[in-house]
């Protein structure tokens, strides 16, 4: 259903509103840093806004045309306007989507082999490389929080942050279990072995989002263990936290110092305790949301790469492309979360007009 004109006008008005605010100098701290981001999130709304009233005027003007000369030189700009209409109108609803809270922040990644032992620990670094390939392709930062190297190559379980704008939006539907199909290395009669690891997305909350209690904590040191080498620290620099309330455990080994290493858990601590506070929250309409496209639990399957075919599906959308290795490379994980992120907004549209 078309949004109504009154609407579009409001939008219009509180975006000229906080401009002027804006431009006026006088707010300061915090009142300003609330002004400048209702500014940027308003502004891509206000300009479609803007370009759907504009065409609306400019179709309902050229629809009132009496002179039949004029009227007939009018019909091609009329049948163009009637064709771009539905399309900016689309995107002007599709921008109106009341939007996760958490979409525009960095976000934790957190990569663990499941079934499949040395297998899927290669799998779990197979992922961890594809993300870190698709993150330079946004212009984010990715940095290890922790690794967890296995004997044979590849990560029992590793953790990152990915620092940039809308990092979350892009991958919080990354949420669930990873199944390859393959035939591993170390297979001599060539049989393809199914594998798994589970990939978790975990928007990084500010500090003042989550309030933690030192007495809440228990902190261990330890001496780090690793697949060897250089990896294996000689120092007791390795931390565990334990966050008693919850009993939510995190440990941290990567770092050279004790320090950075509680500095790296703590980080990962606090944002698995904002999911859950915003699961806690936000309750039915979390669920909700996290039903849109697969539930984003890590129990799920949510997508199978065949290596014998040469292909990855995604079983929530029943997308298969049959370009594996663009796929991995980075490149090709656009396309799949572009439609992950299109079925949601196309899911919600439709909840909205029932």
């Amino acid at each position: 259903m078309p949004i109504p004109d009154a609407r579009l006008r409001q939008i219009s008005a509180r975006f000229a509103e906080l401009e002027a605010r804006l431009a006026s100098g006088q707010l300061e701290g915090k009142d300003f840093v609330a002004a400048s981001r209702d500014f940027s999130e308003l502004e891509p709304v206000a300009k479609l806004a803007e370009e759907v009233m504009a065409m609306r005027a400019e179709l309902a003007s050229l629809a009132e045309l009496d002179d039949p000369e004029m009227r007939e030189l009018a019909e091609e700009e009329i049948e163009r306007l009637k064709s771009e209409l539905p399309e900016a109108e689309h995107r002007l609803s599709i921008a109106m989507l009341p939007r996760d809270s958490a979409d525009s922040r960095s976000a934790m990644l957190e990569i663990r082999a499941g079934t499949g032992g040395d297998e899927a620990a290669l799998f779990a670094g197979d992922l961890y490389r594809m993300y870190e390939r698709f993150a330079a392709e946004q212009g984010w930062r990715i940095e290890p929080v922790s690794m967890s190297p296995s004997e044979v190559g590849g990560f029992k379980e590793v953790v990152a942050q990915v620092t940039g704008n809308g990092v979350f939006a892009k991958l919080k539907f990354e949420s669930g279990v990873h199944r390859v199909q393959r035939v591993p290395v170390t297979e001599s009669g060539g049989r393809i072995h199914t594998s798994a690891a589970t990939v978790a997305v975990l928007p990084e909350p500010d500090e003042v989002d989550v309030q933690i209690e030192d007495k809440d904590l228990k902190i261990d040191v330890y001496r780090a263990s690793g697949a060897g080498g250089q990896h294996v620290n000689t120092t007791d620099s390795a931390v565990r936290i334990t966050h008693l309330p919850t009993n939510t455990v995190v440990t941290c080994q990567d770092g050279r110092s004790q320090h950075k290493n509680k500095e790296k858990a703590m980080q990962v601590l606090r944002a698995r305790l904002f999911e859950a506070q915003r699961d806690a929250v936000q309750g039915e309409e979390a669920a909700a949301r996290k039903a849109m496209v697969g539930s984003g639990d890590r129990s799920e399957r949510i997508r199978t790469y065949n290596f014998p075919q040469g292909r990855v599906t995604d079983h929530r959308i029943n997308l298969t492309l049959h370009r594996l290795p663009e796929v991995l490379e980075g490149p090709g994980l656009t396309e799949l979360v572009d439609a992950l992120i299109a079925e949601d907004q196309a899911k919600r549209l439709a909840a909205l007009g029932e």
